[in-house]
């Protein structure tokens, strides 16, 4: 039987993507439906009559006795492959969840350490025994996890670590020294997953259980948001090891770790557009309520400019969050399920869409941080009070663009990692720069466009927002070389671009997929989400590509370019203020996010 194909990561910048193709939110099915119901329950029945004391007492100790309750109805295990206790459930099913958890606050942050990246690391780089040993007792919360990378010396620069491990002359143990920082579930732990340089070289990863003779817990941190969730460091002292909790290879941690980062950063990417819908369900109906000047405050044209644009950003990034879904789950199933290694190669498939995965935690953690901004001002001086869950959003969002790689870092990688697959020969992207460079260089073309189908305006955008991508990062390349990498402006203006880029083709994918299945009036709401998000889009686009050109070249090859760029980013006004009365009333209506 012939191997399934599947589009790479990163590749979306180089060609057509069939809307057929594109996983969406439309496409969940009965099973994955389920599961979002039994999240939303869970959260009515275990969260709710204790958010006050977990939010704003700050009781932290409560974490350890819901993860138990989640593990009875099912919550702990989606992660976990069924040989051992779970359900090996698809990506979308599981991103379905964390976005859907996002609701529970802090839990949220719990509920993720310790069935995500306190857990994975075992699923996909245990041996047969440690699965065996630890997986099903993680699945029924019989043992608690947590995962320590963070040290106070190394933030972002993980392998800077200063944690030791020493093998013992018996060669049973191996010796740790060290602390780490900022530790999520350690309050109440088992187990962590931590990371030691053996003989103080080889970055390596480790299984060490918290109850080991010279493991000393810090104070809980007081912290800006997530109250509820426990935040303590880890000290080690001589603390004993066995060798048969070594976790992966020596001095390969790093695989360990940055795999897990990604696994980290999509479900937040899902985390956060949940967080932007709950934005909408608690800032909407207040300006329904709420009167002044004899109206309510929905009514004002400003108001639901905010309505509007929230729920463009949120429709977006879920666009993209389930796009890349979709890519993971189609990658995978190109595996054999009944192979040995099958959960270490499902994780080499992920790590394949590296670019996505910090795409979406970025545009997603920053439509959240957008959301919040609006819905408190949305709600004026009662947004600034505890008695209204957006000051609690609005505190709680914050560390979003920290976790998992700061914004910062993950803006580096995104074009860093399309160069580096460029030049292994696995993205034709130099070839498709080089083409586009051209085009900009060259006359400009003066056909006569004809009326314009149901969104073509906006997949035009789209696709000259990928040439620009080409001409600026191709452009960057050629000039710096290697030095490239030292250019990080440059490379953050290339990453936003490439953002805006897949932001709106997810979208535009997303609402063809929609029209094509249910007619076009189906996708109406729909498809005046696209043209606001897309058109704005463009205009940043352009302000960034100017950014780039005017860092890399100047004079008369400065005026060249930039006369090709106008051509790409050129686009006549919409009506912004139509688009928004549009969204905002179907918003205003549902009282929350909606597509109809």
């Amino acid at each position: 039987m012939a191997e399934k194909k599947y589009p790479t990561g990163g590749e979306f910048l180089l060609g057509e993507t069939d809307p057929r193709d594109v996983f969406t939110p439309e496409d969940f099915n009965e099973n994955q439906r389920m599961f979002a119901t039994t999240c939303e329950d869970f959260i009515e029945r275990n969260i709710v009559p204790v958010q006050e004391e977990l939010e704003y007492e700050g009781n932290t100790m409560l974490g350890a006795g819901l993860l138990k309750k989640a593990a009875e109805t099912g919550l702990l295990m989606v992660d976990i492959p069924e040989a051992y206790g779970g359900m090996g459930s698809d990506k979308a099913t599981i991103m379905l969840i964390s976005e859907k958890m996002s609701e529970s606050g802090s839990f949220a942050v719990t509920h993720g350490a310790h069935s995500g990246i306190g857990t994975l690391p075992i699923v996909y780089f245990g041996t047969p025994e440690q699965k065996q040993r630890f997986l099903p007792k993680l699945a029924t919360a019989e043992i608690l996890t947590c995962y320590a990378l963070t040290e106070p010396g190394s933030g972002s620069d993980a392998l800077a670590a200063a944690t030791t491990a020493k093998l013992t002359e018996d060669g049973k143990y191996y010796i740790l020294n060290g602390s780490k920082q900022y530790i999520s579930n350690s309050g109440y732990a088992d187990i962590v997953i931590l990371f030691a340089k053996i003989d103080g070289e080889h970055f390596t990863g480790f299984i060490v259980d918290l109850s080991s003779e010279g493991v000393t817990l810090g104070a809980e941190e007081k912290k800006m948001g997530f109250k509820g969730s426990s935040t303590r460091s880890i000290t080690l002292e001589d603390v004993k090891v066995p060798v048969e909790n070594l976790l992966g290879e020596i001095g390969k941690g790093h695989r360990i770790a940055f795999n897990i980062l990604n696994v980290g950063r999509f479900k937040l990417g899902a985390s956060t557009v949940g967080g932007c819908k709950y934005v909408l369900k608690h800032a909407v109906p207040y300006t329904k309520q709420r009167h002044q000047f004899g109206q309510p405050l929905c009514n004002f044209g400003l108001i639901r400019r905010k309505i509007a644009d929230v729920a463009a950003h949120t429709f977006v990034a879920e666009s993209m969050v389930y796009r890349t879904a979709g890519l993971f789950d189609l990658a995978i199933g190109t595996l054999d399920k009944n192979a040995e290694d099958f959960d270490y190669q499902s994780i080499k498939k992920v790590e394949e869409f590296s670019i996505e995965c910090s795409m979406i935690k970025v545009f997603a953690s920053e439509a959240l941080a957008h959301a919040a901004e609006e819905g408190v001002q949305m709600l004026g001086g009662y947004g600034y009070c505890q008695e209204y869950p957006l000051e609690r959003v609005y505190r709680d969002e914050r560390v979003n663009r920290i976790f998992e790689g700061t914004n910062e870092i993950n803006r580096l990688i995104i074009p860093g990692m399309i160069m580096k697959k460029a030049l292994k020969g696995e993205l034709p992207f130099l070839q498709a720069a080089q083409a586009v460079a051209e085009e900009l260089t060259g006359l400009p073309s003066f056909s006569e466009p004809g009326e314009p189908e149901f969104l073509e305006t906006e997949g035009k955008l789209i696709a000259n927002m990928k040439k620009v991508v080409l001409a600026v990062l191709g452009l960057a390349a050629q000039k710096f070389g290697k030095d490239l990498k030292n250019k990080q402006e440059v490379l953050s203006d290339c990453a936003d671009i490439i953002m805006q880029a897949y932001a709106c083709e997810s979208g535009w994918l997303r609402t063809l997929k929609k029209a094509a299945a249910d007619g076009e009036e189906s996708a109406a709401g729909m498809a005046d989400m696209m043209t606001l998000f897309t058109h704005d889009a463009m205009d940043k686009v352009a302000v960034l590509a100017r950014n780039v050109l005017s860092a890399t070249v100047e004079g008369d090859e400065l005026r060249t370019y930039a006369a090709g760029l106008r051509r790409l980013a050129k686009h006549d006004p919409v009506d912004r203020s139509r688009l928004h009365d549009a969204i905002a009333a179907r918003v205003i209506e549902a009282e929350g996010y909606t597509l109809k």
